[in-house]
C-alpha cells in the first residue's frame, strides 16, 4: 500500500464515519458539562461529574491543568474521540473563556461542524457571538443545543427569535420541551411525535433513566404543561420553523435541541443529531486555491502545539488535524515549510490527557505527534504530493508585557521557556534591538494568558518570571520603510514577531494609531484579526 494514501475507496469509506466538531460557548454556559455528557452516552467513560474530576468524581479529564482546576475554567482545548451509532467521532473540547478565544480559533480551523452551548436563562452571550461569527468565517455548520433547561430560564419560543434576529440563522428545533425552564418533564422529538420523559439518577453522575410516554398518557400526566407544548408546535409547524438539510450545510439553519447536560436530559438526540447532520470531511482548499480530496495521499495540518500534557514525561504534543489519505505510525512526512523529513513512530491518539498509540487514521481524526521538534501551528505535513494548507492566522493582541527572568542563573531555561511557549501559541513573543533578548514583549489577547505563560515559566522550565505592563492597546502589521517612519515616534513603537519575523507596530491607543495614519498616510498600517471578526 503507498505511503499515506490507502486505497481510495478505503479512505473514502472512512472518512464518510467521521464526524470531526467542537463545542463552543461562553463561559458557564456548561460545556466542559456537556462534553462529559457526550462521552457518557457514547459509552466513552462510564461515570460523569459536574466539575472535572471534582471531589474525585469521574470524568474525561480535558480540564487537565492545575490552573483551570483551581479556577473553574477551560484554558486549553482538547480531543476526545469515541464511537456512537456507527460513526467515530472527534470532539475537539475548547476554551470558553474569552481570553483565549485565540485557542478556539485554531480548534475552529480543524473541524467540521460545530455545537454552540446557549443557557437557556441568558440565551446568547458576547463570547458565544464571537465565536459563531468564526464559525460564519470559516463556514462551520453549526447546532444549537439549549442546556440548563432544568433550572429556571426564558420562553423557548424567545430563545428562538433571539438567535434568528441576532445571528441571523433561522432556527429548526429538531425537539421541544415540555414544561418551562426550571420546571423540565421531557421532551417531543419532532419528526415522529415521540415523548421522553426522563429521570435523574443520583448526582447526574451516569445517564439519565429515559422512559417512553404515550401522547394520550402524556396529555392525561402532564396537564397544562403537555398542551402548551403542542400548541408551540402547532405554531412552529405553521410558520415553516422545519429543518432544511441544505440550509443547515450552507450556514443558513441551525438545527436546535433542548436539554439539560448535567442530570444528562437530551444528550442522546444530540449526539444522533451530529452523527446524522454533521458533515464528514471533505476536500479541502490549499495555499494556492486548489481542493485537495480526501483521498488524495497524506496530508495535515497542525492547529495545536501543547507542553505539560503528561506530568511523567514532560513533553510537547503537536495535533495534526488529518486533512487527506490514510496515516500509517511509522510512515516518512515532510515539514511542508522546511522540506524535513518527519518521523512518526510515536504516534499517539488523545483522550483528555490520556494517550494511547494509535497506528492508522483518517481524514477528520486528529492525531499527536510527541516532542516533534520545529512543528508550530498552522504547519503542513504531506506524503508524497506536496501541498501547503493556508496559515492559521494569529489574533490581534490588546495587551502587552514586557518579561524578565527573576535569577540571572536561569537565563537559559528563560530562552527555552520562551521559545517553546510562543510556538505553542499561548502567548505572542515580540521582541526588538533596544529591550534585547532578556526583555522580550508578550503579547496576548486576554491578561489570563499572562498568567498562563508565568505558571508554565515557573513550573516547566524553573525560570520564575516577573511581568511589567506596556501601556500599548492596538497593533498592526507593518514593513521595514513604514517602521523606519514610525520608530521614535511618541506611543508607538516597531517590534518584530518572533515566530515569523513579521514587523507588529503596536499603539498605546486607536486615537494614537488614527494620528499616526493622519500624518503619514502612505505607511503600511495592515489590520490583524481581531477576536470575533468574520472578515
Amino acid at each position: 500500500m503507498s505511503a499515506g494514501t490507502g486505497t481510495p475507496q478505503d479512505v473514502a469509506e472512512q472518512a464518510a464515519r467521521r464526524r470531526t466538531f467542537a463545542v463552543i460557548s461562553h463561559p458557564d454556559a456548561g460545556k466542559s458539562t456537556l462534553t462529559e455528557a457526550l462521552a457518557l452516552h457514547a459509552a466513552a467513560i462510564e461515570v460523569a461529574g459536574a466539575v472535572h474530576g471534582k471531589a474525585g468524581r469521574g470524568g474525561v479529564r480535558s480540564d487537565w491543568m492545575e490552573m483551570e482546576r483551581a479556577r473553574g475554567i477551560s484554558i486549553t482545548s482538547s480531543v476526545l474521540r469515541f464511537e456512537f451509532d456507527g460513526a467515530l467521532l472527534n470532539l475537539l473540547d475548547t476554551p470558553g473563556h474569552a481570553d483565549f478565544s485565540e485557542d478556539t480559533y485554531r480548534v475552529l480551523a480543524a473541524v467540521d461542524a460545530a455545537i454552540m452551548l446557549l443557557d437557556s436563562a441568558k440565551g446568547l452571550e458576547a463570547q458565544t457571538l464571537k465565536l459563531f461569527d468564526v464559525c460564519r468565517h470559516r463556514r462551520v455548520p453549526v447546532i444549537t443545543f439549549v442546556n440548563k433547561w432544568d433550572r429556571p430560564g426564558r420562553e423557548p419560543l424567545e430563545l428562538l427569535d433571539e438567535i434568528e434576529q441576532r445571528i441571523g440563522l433561522r432556527p429548526a428545533p429538531l425537539t421541544w420541551p415540555v414544561g418551562t425552564a426550571g420546571d423540565f418533564r421531557g421532551l417531543i422529538d419532532r419528526a415522529d411525535r415521540s415523548y421522553t420523559r426522563f429521570r435523574r439518577t443520583p448526582g447526574g453522575a451516569t445517564r439519565a433513566i429515559a422512559e417512553r410516554v404515550p401522547a394520550d398518557r402524556a396529555a392525561a400526566e402532564e396537564g397544562d404543561a403537555w398542551r402548551n407544548a403542542v400548541e408551540e408546535l402547532a405554531l412552529l409547524d405553521e410558520i415553516g420553523a422545519t429543518l432544511d438539510p441544505d440550509d443547515y450545510a450552507a450556514g443558513i439553519c441551525t438545527p436546535v435541541l433542548f436539554g439539560a447536560a448535567l442530570p444528562n436530559f437530551g444528550v442522546s438526540a444530540l449526539l444522533e443529531t451530529v452523527c446524522r447532520l454533521a458533515p464528514s470531511p471533505s476536500a479541502r482548499v490549499d495555499a494556492d486555491g486548489r481542493e485537495r480530496p480526501v483521498t488524495a495521499p497524506f496530508s495535515g495540518q497542525v492547529f495545536k502545539v501543547q507542553a505539560g500534557m503528561d506530568r511523567a514525561h514532560r513533553d510537547r504534543l503537536a495535533f495534526i488535524r488529518i486533512c487527506s489519505g490514510r496515516f500509517e505510525r511509522g510512515m516518512s512526512l515532510v515539514h511542508a515549510p522546511t522540506g524535513r523529513p518527519l518521523a512518526t513512530k510515536y504516534a499517539q491518539t488523545v483522550f483528555g490527557r490520556d494517550r494511547s498509540t494509535l497506528d492508522t487514521a483518517y481524514p477528520g481524526d486528529v492525531i499527536g505527534l510527541p516532542n516533534a521538534t520545529g512543528l508550530t501551528v498552522g504547519d503542513t505535513l504531506y506524503a508524497r504530493t506536496p501541498v501547503t494548507f493556508p496559515p492559521i492566522p494569529a489574533f490581534a493582541p490588546e495587551h502587552f508585557m514586557v518579561a524578565r527572568v527573576t535569577d540571572n542563573g536561569r537565563a537559559k531555561q528563560f530562552r527555552r521557556g520562551i521559545d517553546q511557549l510562543d510556538s505553542e501559541g499561548v502567548v505572542q513573543v515580540l521582541r526588538s534591538d533596544l529591550r534585547g533578548d532578556q526583555a522580550p514583549v508578550l503579547a496576548a489577547v486576554g491578561p489570563l494568558q499572562f498568567d498562563v505563560f508565568a505558571a508554565r515559566m515557573a513550573d516547566e522550565f524553573n525560570a520564575p518570571v516577573t511581568l511589567n505592563r506596556l501601556d500599548y492597546s492596538t497593533a498592526r502589521i507593518t514593513d521595514k520603510e513604514s517602521a523606519d517612519t514610525l520608530n521614535g515616534r511618541r506611543g508607538v513603537e516597531v517590534l518584530t514577531r518572533s515566530l515569523d519575523g513579521a514587523l507588529v507596530a503596536v499603539f498605546v491607543d486607536k486615537w494614537r494609531l488614527r494620528a499616526v495614519e493622519r500624518e503619514h498616510p502612505g505607511v503600511t498600517l495592515t489590520p490583524m484579526l481581531a477576536a470575533g471578526d468574520s472578515d
